[in-house]
């Protein structure tokens, strides 16, 4: 008989005996687990174990400790690996071994195929254990997101309002959360930032004089770039707090004031008057919604003066972006609220459609994935740091996702592209014939 005493939002809860696991689950757990090509050792409530499939020598075994047996429970009845990262946040279990192995075991779960007589058989018994209590359920699909100006700002706030402290501990000094380009794999995460941001500032032609919009401008790298090392004035938008606030701080200090402002607020709230020679949108695309991208890259255009050049920089989808799969509702649920992705052909279709005619695209799928290795590196090197800002096992779901999203951009589930567009209206050609001028 186990003894478990779980906590929940810092509440102590009576401690609870707990029964050895039934043969007939234990049989069954063992099955279902043993379709994973992933080993995996389980612990159940610390009184038995039990293994499945056949340890590869290659890898390194997957240790799950269960602390309560409703989490068996949870996932049988809902057949969804995701439950288990609610019963995670629960402290109901836990993990040993390396982060993609855990990754790649939720999607063999998630596509396990039972007979109609196993399914029975473990829904039935599974029934003979004890609920795990408070566990919130999970939709399988969710209905599009409509992308209003008050749901696209509470999402914004949700990923990047967890504070400023938290990212700090990953990214690069200057605080850049997008690609970096790495001109070779050994190159650091301090230099391919600083090579991405010229990179920019050189396929938009900046030059000093110019007034430089950048939509979602984060932490306000790539404005300080421009302003530094081209002579560009600027203005940037972005609809996270903490990221107005850091914004503020450093203009304010370094008395930039005159050449640079930064405010709280949407693109689709900017006056249409084109004020701007040179427009950027980095990573923000993904926060748009392919049912706004006319109203999105409309309002670009109007923005912009005649000659002038917007470069969007955006992560693409293979496929479309139905937010039904394990990966995607992940991200949905615990990362990154409605967060889009299209394929690229649903993006420059709705540029063209615009007015925009497309001069270059330049495709960073290996350097996202080079970035994002880091990022986990960095978080997994400071992970006691950041639990202070977000609590352990919160932690441990933005290394999965930087680890996962790593693997995406590996595999070509994802890609990211840099496009680089002018007015269509604009017909005579006012730039370099060749990409020489701006690719390294």
């Amino acid at each position: 008989m186990s003894l478990i005493n779980l906590q929940r939002n810092g509440s102590q809860s009576p401690t609870v005996h707990f029964p050895p696991l039934p043969a007939i689950l234990r049989t069954g757990l063992i099955n279902l687990f043993s379709q994973s090509s992933y080993p995996v050792l389980v612990n159940c409530w610390e009184q038995e174990q039990f293994w499945s499939g056949n340890p590869d020598p290659s890898r390194v075994p997957i240790i799950l400790n269960i602390h309560h047996p409703g989490v068996f429970r949870a996932l049988i009845q809902t057949r969804d690996p995701l439950i288990l990262v609610e019963a995670y946040l629960q402290g109901a279990w836990d993990f040993e071994g390396s982060g993609e192995a855990l990754i790649g075991l939720f999607k063999d779960l998630s596509q396990v195929k039972l007979t109609w007589r196993q399914t029975l058989n473990l829904g039935l018994h599974s029934l003979t254990l004890p609920e795990l209590p408070g566990l919130r359920r999970v939709t399988i699909a969710q209905a599009a997101t409509p992308h209003t100006l008050e749901q696209d700002q509470r999402a914004i706030q949700h990923h990047y309002d967890v504070g400023n402290d938290f990212y700090r501990l990953w990214l690069d000094p200057l605080m850049v959360y997008s690609c970096a380009y790495f001109p070779t794999p050994e190159t650091s995460l301090e230099v391919a930032q600083q090579v991405k941001l010229d990179i920019i500032c050189r396929k938009l032609q900046l030059q000093p004089g110019d007034f430089l919009l950048d939509i979602g401008c984060g932490w306000g790298a790539l404005l300080h770039w421009a302003n530094t090392h081209y002579g560009v004035q600027g203005l940037g938008i972005t609809l996270s707090r903490e990221q107005y606030d850091h914004n503020q701080r450093w203009i304010g200090e370094q008395g930039l004031g005159d050449r640079l402002q930064v405010q709280l607020l949407d693109y689709r709230d900017l006056p249409d008057a084109p004020r701007f020679n040179k427009i950027v949108s980095v990573g923000m695309i993904e926060h748009v919604g392919a049912k706004n991208y006319p109203v999105y890259f409309r309002k670009v255009f109007n923005l912009l003066k005649p000659g002038g050049l917007f470069l969007n920089h955006g992560i693409n989808a293979t496929t479309e972006w139905r937010n039904t799969s394990l990966g995607e509702r992940f991200i949905d649920r615990y990362i990154f609220p409605h967060g889009e992705l299209v394929p690229l052909s649903t993006t420059l279709t709705a540029a063209e459609k615009a007015g925009w005619e497309i001069v270059d695209v330049d495709g960073w799928r290996p350097h996202y994935a080079l970035t994002l290795r880091h990022w986990a590196a960095r978080l997994e090197q400071n992970q006691e740091q950041a639990a202070e800002c977000l609590g352990d096992r919160r932690v441990q779901l933005w290394r999965i996702y930087l680890l996962g999203s790593a693997l995406g951009f590996e595999t070509n589930e994802m890609n990211i592209y840099q496009t680089l567009l002018r007015r269509r209206a604009d017909q005579s050609w006012n730039l370099p014939i060749t990409r020489q001028h701006w690719l390294c």
